[in-house]
């Protein structure tokens, strides 16, 4: 049996940095800059604790495009290093300098805001360069180091003559990538990246205006000046305590975030917890839309005030991803492309912390002005709506906040509107029947008939509002939702109606087969109830079950598979009507088809029903009628 170490060839990995290492080549910018940040930083901590004799200053970070070199400059005046540390950091692939750091100054540098962790954040350099120098200076008394390589395995490292301490690294980049060289594209990527870096970054000079000196004239040019352009802001509202905040501050950054949405945000949850995992962000309650798609993916992920994604699903829960804002945390983990987050359980813990975080504030909103709050739950409601279908947690919380609005705009909490209904709104079977229309206007003849009974009707209307029904029926004892057009409200209607039907049996017999002649049986369910005489004389109702299914299926995706389910009402005649009397009445067969095709029109049309071909008769029927 031999035994020995397998060896791995460094003959081939530039190739495969180049083409596998990073899905995306524009990461390369972020990489260094991560790294002259790290170096910053380090000399910062080294600084206070007495390990560095230097002055640490105001370090900053510079970005110079050399065009007609075709080279890219990246500056630090951070720590440097020593041309061993060179051979021990740079020559030795995936060794990785921050990891080493943290280890070596656990109990002080944790909250040094390190950010490398992989060791392959450098090489991403050669991704866009075909060859990288690295010029640096320890900030120890150690001669400057110039390291070359060519994107080969040799490289050269020799005495340099840099003279102020911090470090250099020089892209010769390669012509399939002299997009780099554009000013607008690293600008771009600048702000993409880098916008939070917490070291200043210098990208070119901008002009100026300065006060005019005493004594100039009013059409005297202003004096102007060439200072540095500092693309980055070092200190983001979320790194800071919210009690230093005010609320222009929160819509202040939010128009950072965002500059192009001109909608001020609903309110802002401050997230700012470092036990058990350090996580600090700003997350801000937009209005919503009903589209829940184009809501998604507006959360930004840092680590370390480094953005890594804004496809946080895993972190955030799903419902809260149509939030907006930023979330920072040194410890999600991340693979070597810092793009896809990696399941465990840290991660579960800052889920649920986020969830619990924004249900309390929900709650604190609700309790400090009720008023405010319900006129801003239309723009919040699909968000809450979500959560307490999709989170355990989220929904036993949103009963101390989740609200339930009527058609004549008074809002309930579960709890108030069970207790303004349970004396009159229930079914033979005593469950608590819960009114509600899904469109105040096609249903308007349905909502009043409900509210001449003194019903309470709510308006739901959101689009997942199925599914939550669904949910509160399982979740809550003897309720059932039914929505005012729904066959339910019939139960409802016969058993506050003490009225007694004006026909005898065997009118109601001939009623009904003289209906069944004329209304198509594989569409219409006829019912003959006996209702107020002053009720509409049809009134065309859809089982609830299999509505509420239909709901269910277009914004589930199919999910429950349903197929196409057929279109099937009921259509409701109240045999107390004059008109359904005067049409049993009638002498002629004719006239009475006219009537019954008539009225069911009408009722269908209230429905939204009547479309097409039918309808076009009918206005013409119409106009028969009236001449």
């Amino acid at each position: 049996m031999t035994k020995g170490n397998i060896n791995v060839s460094v003959e081939n990995i530039f190739p495969l940095i180049k083409k596998f290492l990073y899905s995306d080549h524009e990461i390369f910018l972020r990489e260094l800059i991560s790294n002259a940040t790290d170096a910053t930083l380090k000399l910062k901590h080294l600084t206070n604790i007495g390990e560095s004799k230097v002055e640490y200053g105001n370090p900053q970070i510079e970005v110079k495009i050399d065009k007609d070199a075709k080279k890219l400059h990246i500056i630090d005046q951070g720590l440097g290093m020593t041309a061993e540390e060179v051979e021990k950091y740079i020559n030795q692939v995936a060794f990785s300098g921050a990891e080493e750091f943290l280890d070596k100054y656990k109990d002080s540098a944790k909250d040094a805001g390190i950010i490398g962790h992989f060791g392959l954040g450098f090489y991403s350099a050669f991704m866009v360069a075909d060859k990288v120098e690295i010029i640096t200076k320890s900030h120890t008394d150690a001669p400057a180091a110039h390291w070359t390589c060519d994107g080969s395995p040799e490289f050269t490292l020799e005495e340099a003559d840099k003279t102020e301490r911090g470090t250099e690294i020089i892209l010769h980049i390669a012509e399939d990538s002299t997009e780099f060289l554009e000013e607008s594209r690293i600008r771009e990527l600048l702000l993409k990246y880098n916008k939070f870096m917490p070291v200043p970054i210098k990208f070119g000079t901008k002009t100026e205006t300065l006060p005019k000196p005493e004594g100039a004239k009013e059409d005297d040019p202003a004096p102007t000046k060439e200072v540095d352009n500092i693309i980055n802001n070092p200190n983001p509202a979320w790194t800071k305590q919210p009690a230093d905040l005010e609320a222009d501050d929160y819509k202040n950054f939010y128009r950072e975030l965002y500059p192009m949405q001109f909608e001020e945000p609903l309110f802002n949850i401050h997230l700012n917890v470092d036990y058990p995992f350090n996580l600090t962000g700003i997350l801000y309650f937009p209005k919503m839309s009903a589209d829940l798609q184009i809501q998604k993916d507006k959360i930004q992920l840092y680590q370390n005030q480094v953005f890594v994604t804004d496809n946080v699903e895993g972190i955030v829960p799903e419902f809260l991803t149509m939030l907006r804002g930023v979330i920072d945390s040194p410890d999600i983990p991340l693979n070597v492309s810092r793009s896809y987050l990696q399941a465990d359980g840290a991660v579960k813990k800052i889920s649920s912390y986020i969830t619990r975080k924004v249900a309390d504030k929900l709650k604190s909103l609700f309790n400090n002005n009720r008023e405010d709050f319900e006129a801003k739950w239309n723009d919040i409601k699909i968000v809450i709506e979500y959560g307490m279908l999709s989170e355990e947690k989220f929904f036993e919380k949103a009963d101390a906040f989740a609200l339930y609005p009527t058609v004549d705009g008074k809002y309930y909490t579960f709890e108030e509107l069970t207790n303004a209904i349970k004396a009159k709104q229930t079914d033979k079977d005593d469950k608590m029947v819960i009114l509600y229309a899904s469109d105040k206007d096609a249903q308007h003849a349905y909502i009043e008939a409900a509210k001449e009974k003194d019903y309470e009707v709510l308006l739901l209307d959101s689009p997942i509002v199925s599914h939550l029904m669904q949910k509160l029926e399982t979740t809550k004892e003897k309720i059932s939702f039914a929505r005012v057009d729904a066959d339910h409200i019939d139960n409802l209607i016969k058993k506050e109606d003490s009225s007694i039907s004006k026909l005898s049996e065997d009118e109601k017999t001939k009623l009904d087969e003289l209906l069944k002649e004329v209304i198509p049986s594989e569409k219409f369910m006829v019912q003959l109830e006996a209702m107020d005489s002053n009720a509409s004389p049809f009134m065309i109702t859809q089982p609830e079950f299999m509505r509420r299914m239909k709901e269910m299926q277009q914004t589930g995706g199919g999910m429950f598979g349903m197929g196409n389910m057929p279109e099937m009402y009921n259509l409701v005649v109240n045999t107390n009507s004059e008109l359904v009397g005067e049409i049993l009445n009638t002498k002629t067969k004719k006239k009475q088809e006219r009537l019954i095709n008539q009225s069911l029109d009408l009722a269908r049309l209230s429905q939204g029903l009547l479309k097409g071909e039918e309808l076009t008769n009918f206005i013409k029927r119409s106009y028969d009628m009236i001449k």
